[in-house]
């Protein structure tokens, strides 16, 4: 039997981080949480790492409506550049373009009462369902 994989998917943005889970048994992108950007999600972001032996990390890469790359693509890469990945955690990057619209009809058609947090943990794991779809599993 295959090693299952862990991967943690991060919607990176200036005020949230959205955040999803996977393994690649089931391979179905669970919403997690949301990280307010005060400081602590560098540390949070590591330790979540950690926690759930995590193996690979997906990060939405943000692309202007060419598909060009933008300053919020830059932002996201230089944020990443601050995460100390252990030794056994690859990162690789999905785009994400319209994830954020994507999430929000999702969430408007299951319920009225969300949040901006709710929308950001659900592109999360936008991100990670494209990621895993784009893998040829055996």
């Amino acid at each position: 039997m295959a090693n299952i994989q862990r991967f943690l998917s991060l919607d990176v943005g200036e005020k949230r981080i959205g955040v999803a889970l996977a393994d690649s048994q089931v391979r179905i992108a669970v919403p997690e949480i949301t990280l307010e950007v005060d400081g602590s999600e560098v540390n949070s972001i590591e330790r979540m790492l950690r926690v759930n032996s995590i193996d690979v990390l997906v990060v939405g890469l943000p692309r202007s409506q060419n598909g060009k790359i933008s300053s919020q693509t830059d932002f996201v890469k230089e944020f990443m550049a601050k995460i100390n990945l252990p030794e056994n955690v690859s990162i690789e990057y999905q785009d994400e373009s319209l994830t954020s619209v994507i999430a929000e009809e999702r969430l408007k058609s299951r319920s009225k009462n969300y949040q901006k947090g709710d929308i950001d943990k659900e592109a999360a794991a936008i991100i990670l369902t494209d990621y895993l779809e784009s893998k040829k599993w055996m």
